[in-house]
């Protein structure tokens, strides 16, 4: 089996941007590509005579003048030409032809996610560069690879004044005027051994680096969210995890060297208690302190998330518009179209002899899987093997130390009946493609959902952010599978996970302080979540509603004038510990200083941006209310008018008072009720609105959500 070098790519499906904008000069012909597949290695097969000789004998023209636009000879083998759809299709049916498809216009995208969200690259997007320099994002992860170019210290000036810490990255670590910090709490060395911390930390705010791709797929540009500003990175985890003392010690450090942001891709412990998640605690005094904390909601879907303290930001990961799929061409010259992020090419022969087996036993036998393609209904490997067709209903790509497809339930029932009627069943595994689409996005399933398990009236997650097949910045020590047998080392790579979520909403996180520095934690938060794409269940149960998406997908640009926010500060939050029944001892010994818990504060009275109530599936009717008070930020003498828009499957009756808030001055705070009854809640579904205040220039969204103890 060959692998694939960063000069000999021989398994390539490539886009051509080949017709010309001036449409009075086109000729009528289409320009197809012809995919002809990797170079035959005759030292006597000259690609272009052979092209000329294929156009020839389709078009019927001695000359071809005009026909071949483009012939490819050095690293695969094929041309573009224009052609006739009779032409195409005589072309398509030819000896040696893997594919034929039309070329079209497509713009060369790697963080395609940033600009799905609506922050294109370059000057297209409003930024306070100045600001944005001084801001520094403080990254809890596996380390940092510090001579990658997402990292690079050119252009930029000397760190932040305000900038306390240290550059202890250990042996051979060197910090630059980009990556200003570094520490580590693993006895290891800041230097990132396993991948995700670069890949991470270059997704919230990594430099643009030209040209980066994963072995030529999604080639483009790679950049985080705010690109022009530092980088502070805390090794918190090795291989073997993330000790609660390493995340503490990272928390305490970080808020003591001055960074805005802190970003904590990890977590996965549920512990039931605030005060035993080194996370909350973590978050709670950095919060205190105007540090905003994002983290991952986890990848344990459809289960809990374990992020569920109010005071931290928790990241559900969605889809974005462009997707990795991995093709599979039969004999027959069916396509299906599977998952992985299938780098490798299959020199020589395009197609190679099929055999399926239905145990994992037979899977296994190398003397059966020695040259050939193995199909089997389990996920294993061999290195004899030319290649891997598995049955695996999967959403997402990942990378693998094998030729790989993932095919559905359906394609692979299709290559099964090919195998079962054909004498000799041959196919080839194509190297994956990155392909763009309409669709909207969805949750991933393995992301972690509500409800939650501390606080039962606080909603979480609270967003959504691109957290599928995300390229960036990859470490060189490790294997993109991940696997010791993988040889490969990259510089970038594509991997999918509610970590590559949150990093997403830290950079949008840093980005609105850029605009609005003097913006405490939850004023960010509040932006975020009201402002938010309003989503769709993308499934049936609880797992498809407001317990996978929160408010909703995040939109970066509209964050930045949410009109009303809702605020909160220290001791609000020391009010709901109260409500959930902490003792003033307790509290005392967080808050640093004395409390007193007065009278019943209800945590579903937190002034959250979103609204959730669990009740009792004994009472047939309810009512329930939620007390909550806005900050104008927007202008003078605006008048707010409340919508409810129920949705879809829910009976609910919402009542706001008042339904007009008269707002005559900026930083103006106004409070108001929301009532919602019903009767016979779904026990096995939430019931939910959405709260729109509007003055016509904002549209302020909370989600409601109230659900049954069942769930």
């Amino acid at each position: 089996m060959a692998k694939l070098g960063e000069a000999s790519f021989c398994v390539l499906v490539l886009f051509l941007s080949l017709v010309s904008a001036d449409t009075d000069n086109r000729q009528d012909n289409q320009v197809y590509v012809v995919y002809m597949g990797s170079l035959p290695s005759q030292p006597d097969y000259k690609p272009t005579s052979d092209h000329i000789n294929i156009l020839q004998e389709v078009t019927g023209e001695s000359s071809i003048e005009g026909r071949l636009v483009r012939s490819y000879k050095r690293s695969f083998n094929g041309f573009a030409a224009r052609l006739t759809e009779s032409e195409r299709q005589r072309v398509a049916e030819m000896e040696g032809v893997v594919s034929v498809f039309p070329s079209m216009n497509y713009k060369l995208h790697t963080r395609a996610s940033w600009d799905f969200m609506g922050m294109k690259e370059g000057t297209n997007t409003k930024r306070n560069l100045a600001v944005e320099s001084d801001t520094i994002v403080g990254v809890l992860d596996t380390g940092i690879s510090p001579e990658s170019e997402s990292f690079s210290g050119k252009g930029f000036g000397p760190p932040p004044k305000k900038w306390k810490g240290v550059c202890s990255g250990g042996k051979n670590f060197t910090c630059n005027n980009k990556l200003i910090g570094a520490r580590d709490y693993t006895n290891e060395g800041t230097r990132d051994t396993e991948g995700h911390g670069t890949h991470t930390a270059s997704t919230t705010a990594g430099n643009a680096v030209e040209n980066t791709s994963f072995y030529g797929i999604g080639n483009g540009t790679a950049r985080g969210g705010v690109p022009a500003s530092r980088i502070a990175a805390y090794k918190v985890c090795s291989g073997s995890g993330c000790s609660s003392e390493s995340i503490l010690s990272a928390f305490d450090d970080a808020i003591a060297d001055g960074v805005d942001v802190i970003s904590a891709s990890l977590g996965g412990v549920t512990t039931y208690m605030y005060e035993k998640d080194p996370i909350a605690i973590g978050a709670f005094h950095a919060m205190a302190k105007g540090i905003s904390t994002v983290q991952s909601a986890g990848n344990s879907g459809p289960s809990p998330t374990v992020s569920v303290a109010p005071w931290i930001l928790t990241v559900a990961a969605s889809t974005t518009n462009r997707g990795v799929f991995t093709k599979v061409v039969l004999g027959n010259g069916k396509t299906l179209v599977g998952k992985s992020v299938n780098a490798f090419d299959l020199k020589g022969k395009q197609q190679y002899p099929l055999v399926y087996e239905q145990s994992v036993e037979k899977c296994n036998n190398e003397s059966l899987a020695m040259g050939k393609i193995v199909v089997c209904s389990y996920v294993i490997g061999s290195d004899v093997a030319v290649a891997f067709i598995f049955k695996h209903k999967t959403e997402f790509a990942t990378v693998s130390p094998w030729p790989i497809s993932f095919l559905s339930l359906e394609d692979f029932g299709s290559l099964i009946s090919y195998i079962n009627s054909t004498k000799s069943p041959k196919a080839a595994v194509l190297k994956s493609e990155a392909i763009f689409n309409q669709a909207a996005p969805k949750v991933a399933g393995f992301s972690s959902r509500g409800p939650n398990t501390i606080a039962v009236d606080i909603l979480k997650p609270d967003i959504t952010a691109p957290g599928v097949e995300i390229l960036a910045a990859y470490s060189p020590l490790v294997s993109p599978s991940a696997t010791t047998l993988d040889n490969r080392r990259v510089n970038y790579t594509i991997t999918s996970g509610t970590s590559m979520a949150c990093p997403h909403v830290s950079g949008v996180a840093a980005y609105i302080k850029t605009f609005h520095p003097e913006w405490s934690p939850s004023m960010i938060q509040s932006a975020i979540m009201t402002t938010a794409w309003p989503m769709n269940a993308s499934g049936t149960g609880a797992v498809s509603t407001e317990f996978a998406y929160g408010a909703g997908h995040v939109d970066p640009i509209a964050a930045l004038n949410p009109g009303l926010v809702y605020e909160l500060g220290k001791w609000d939050h020391i009010a709901f510990l109260c409500g959930l029944n902490y003792n003033a001892t307790t509290l005392k010994l967080i808050a640093g200083e004395a409390v007193t818990c007065t009278g019943k504060t209800l945590p579903r009275n937190l002034n959250y941006p979103s609204m959730s109530a669990k009740l009792s599936k004994s009472k047939s009717t309810f009512t329930v209310a939620f007390t909550r008070t806005v900050t104008n930020l927007g202008t003078s003498n605006s008048t707010y008018k409340s919508k409810v828009v129920i949705n879809h499957g829910s009976k609910l009756n919402v009542k706001v008072s008042p339904s007009v808030l008269s707002m005559k001055s900026v930083n103006e705070k106004q409070s108001f009720t929301v009532t919602v009854s019903g009767s016979d809640l779904n026990p096995n579904l939430p019931s939910s609105a959405n709260l729109i205040w509007s003055d016509g220039t904002h549209n302020v969204r909370s989600p409601i959500v109230v659900y049954t103890d069942g769930l």
